[in-house]
């Protein structure tokens, strides 16, 4: 079992340090305009059968009809994810905060460059049931993944990977074990950049075993969790 030793940590750290004011500086601009964009959203009323049209016409087509993604081409499930985290990625891949040659590209119809869009788009997707069942790792990482995740992740996804009561923090639960893993390959390339620099750092210092193995343990998270009412506490309408 691989662990990350004070050495590696004071590297991480060192590294962050000496890039923190740097990145601060060049992503700022970028940063205020997807913050304004969510706020802006938040402050309007969520339409989602609206948002069921828009996601029918816009989305479907790579997330599927259920959105539950697809596990073969590394697509994630949106089905019951947290609303504010879903309304955050669309205001930051608008503000090319996030890489998605994707998303990119439908965002850029200007439609669907609109918050009210998003905020209705997201409840919709909110709203539905998550996947029945998702992609699972072959098992060979999982006892690592959960030593990792316990250890580093579970104080911000909670312990049934639910994601955050504000809503921010995603639900990592009933998501596809390529997809998890491709993110979490994102962090140490760089694809992330709308996350806090020190989970960047965190991830780029784990070794591909570990990643693999967190990825495999999260993928074993499926079906709803036992305590919807907290699941529901995230600020607005809706799971």
């Amino acid at each position: 079992m691989h662990w990350i030793n004070d050495s590696r940590r004071k590297a991480v750290l060192g590294f962050f340090c000496a890039t923190l004011v740097f990145v601060s500086f060049s992503v700022r601009a970028a940063t205020d305009t997807a913050f304004d964009l969510i706020k802006t959203a938040q402050s309007l009323d969520a339409n989602p059968n609206r948002g069921a049209k828009l996601y029918a016409s816009h989305c479907s087509s790579c997330h599927g009809s259920s959105a539950f993604g697809s596990s073969t081409r590394g697509i994630p499930s949106l089905a019951g994810q947290r609303q504010a985290y879903l309304l955050k990625q669309l205001a930051d891949f608008s503000a090319d905060e996030r890489d998605g040659v994707a998303m990119h590209r439908t965002l850029s119809h200007s439609r669907l460059r609109e918050p009210q869009t998003w905020v209705d788009v997201a409840s919709y997707l909110n709203s539905l049931p998550a996947a029945a069942k998702v992609q699972q790792g072959d098992g060979s990482g999982f006892l690592l993944g959960e030593a990792i995740y316990r250890e580093q992740c579970a104080s911000c996804h909670d312990e049934d990977a639910r994601g955050d009561d504000d809503g921010f923090v995603p639900a990592v639960r009933n998501q596809h074990y390529r997809y998890l893993l491709k993110q979490l390959r994102g962090f140490v390339d760089g694809h992330r950049r709308n996350v806090e620099l020190d989970l960047v750092q965190y991830m780029s210092s784990l070794d591909a075993d570990e990643l693999s193995g967190v990825a495999d343990y999260l993928s074993r998270f499926e079906g709803p969790v036992k305590d919807r009412t907290k699941l529901s506490n995230n600020g607005v309408a809706g799971d």
